[in-house]
């Protein structure tokens, strides 16, 4: 198993919490990663969102590219993970800035490339908004153009978003061949674009009997392609205490409901903005992308046969969230993931 964690850009994960202990902040930020690289976390992901979708919408919300290209040079050992969302970036231009950072990083860059769900934080950037569908097929164009800027020199594509004529995109990219492109979604426009164009799956939390069925689902859809096979991460929230009582107390504390946190003022255009497969309750919403539903919530070693159970359902890869970041990851780190590596 690999252990990664999300980047906290907006100050937290905890729609109920204000206050966190963990602001949206360049200092924080660069001192947590490179904190993780020392005590065994693999990768970062770096969320993009304009506004901040946890906190609420006036509140900071560090923008992804500027901040993965200054961790870029400050990191050594990261995979960092960036957001990318192709109706905020134009491809030629992105493949350009994005093949430089993978080169300052050493070939540490990855994309995780995000169809959208905000129509209001689209129109206030003065950004067209596409219906679930469009914003799929916009994906895959642009994805076509920025593999092919990476991949040809010089590149010529004609389509119905984006026309090149010889384009050059040099230097290329170190990672070879391609930085790893990362994708989740759960509707069937999702899962076939992911399945055709893409390397990696990435889910919102769930048992793992479900992450089990999801990822047969796609192994199905890449042989069927005549393609090798993905990897497969999955996001969560990790709480892990001396006792299960302890551990449940703090799950209590998280999501004791507060309706008017500014946080929730955009849950019903998240949900309309979004095809998900299971039914997400407004307790879920008080912790992102789903992240209980795994049940990485106990003792370590509770916790450690959890992640024994995701490993044994094909999962390669856990995107963890906590609160406060720096210290539940440096407890995370000393009670599973070393004692684990160790094991």
């Amino acid at each position: 198993m690999r252990y990664g964690f999300w980047a906290p850009v907006f100050g937290g994960w905890l729609r109920n919490i204000r206050d966190e202990n963990m602001e949206a902040s360049w200092e924080y930020l660069s001192h947590l990663c490179r904190r993780a690289e020392e005590i065994g976390y693999d990768l970062t992901l770096i969320a993009e969102l304009n506004l901040n979708d946890i906190k609420g919408v006036t509140e900071p919300a560090l923008d992804a590219w500027s901040s993965a290209a200054a961790l870029a040079a400050v990191t050594k050992k990261l995979e960092i993970m960036v957001a990318v969302r192709p109706n905020f970036h134009q491809p030629a231009l992105f493949a350009k800035q994005a093949a430089n950072i993978d080169r300052i990083s050493g070939g540490r860059l990855a994309l995780n490339v995000v169809s959208s769900w905000w129509a209001d934080e689209a129109n206030q950037y003065g950004l067209q908004f596409d219906q679930h569908d469009d914003r799929y097929a916009r994906t895959s164009e642009w994805l076509q153009v920025v593999d092919g800027l990476w991949s040809q020199t010089p590149f010529t594509f004609t389509g119905e978003r984006y026309q090149l004529k010889d384009a050059i995109c040099e230097p290329k990219p170190l990672s070879s061949p391609r930085p790893t492109i990362y994708a989740g979604g759960e509707s069937e426009a999702a899962k076939s674009l992911i399945a055709l164009r893409c390397d990696a799956y990435v889910m919102h939390g769930d048992e793992p009997e479900f992450i089990a069925e999801k990822i047969a689902d796609m192994r199905a859809r890449r042989e069927r392609n005549g393609l090798p096979p993905m990897q497969y991460g999955m996001a969560a929230y990790a709480i892990v205490r001396d006792t299960e009582e302890d551990a449940q107390a703090e799950v209590e504390r998280i999501t004791a409901l507060d309706t008017e946190a500014p946080g929730f003022a955009n849950f019903e255009q998240w949900l309309s903005g979004t095809q998900l497969e299971r039914e997400l309750k407004i307790k879920e919403y008080s912790v992102s992308n789903r992240g209980l539903r795994p049940g990485l919530v106990g003792t370590p070693a509770q916790v450690r046969a959890r992640i024994a159970e995701f490993s044994a359902a094909g999962l390669d890869l856990l995107l963890l969230q906590m609160s406060p970041q720096l210290e539940e990851m440096e407890r995370f780190s000393r009670q599973v993931i070393q004692v684990t590596s160790d094991s």
